[in-house]
């Protein structure tokens, strides 16, 4: 390491003590990344701890924070996109999911086909 970083670390770490509660200022963790402190249920935790295994339960938060921001952004394209051509109708859901169908049948199909195309290393 530097003398720079070195330094840098060493004034975090005295910072981080002198600071009246870790809680109320986030500490600096890395480039861009804060240490936060958040609640979970206990059970969720759990899950959570599981499901993210090697990764990382700070990694599968942010995947998640992330996911749902695009959601968030998403919602409100839609918001924006129904207040100015009114609402999606019944006909218009029932031929959307319909095509949609039909993608995703259209694409199990070119898989099916990649798959039987390659060369099987058994024979």
């Amino acid at each position: 390491m530097t003398q720079a970083l070195m330094r840098t670390s060493a004034e975090v770490r005295h910072q981080a003590r002198r600071s009246p509660s870790p809680r109320q200022e986030p500490m600096v963790t890395g480039m861009g990344n804060k240490k936060i402190t958040i609640s979970v249920p206990e059970d969720l935790l759990e899950a959570i701890r599981t499901s993210a295994g090697a990764r990382g339960l700070s990694a599968y938060v942010t995947e998640a924070l992330r996911r749902q921001q695009e959601l968030d952004r998403t919602r409100e394209l839609l918001e924006w996109l129904e207040d100015e051509y009114g609402p999606i109708t019944d006909e218009e859901h029932a031929a959307a999911e319909r095509e949609l169908a039909d993608l995703r049948a259209e694409h199990a199909r070119r898989r099916a086909q990649r798959r039987d195309a390659r060369p099987n290393p058994a024979e």
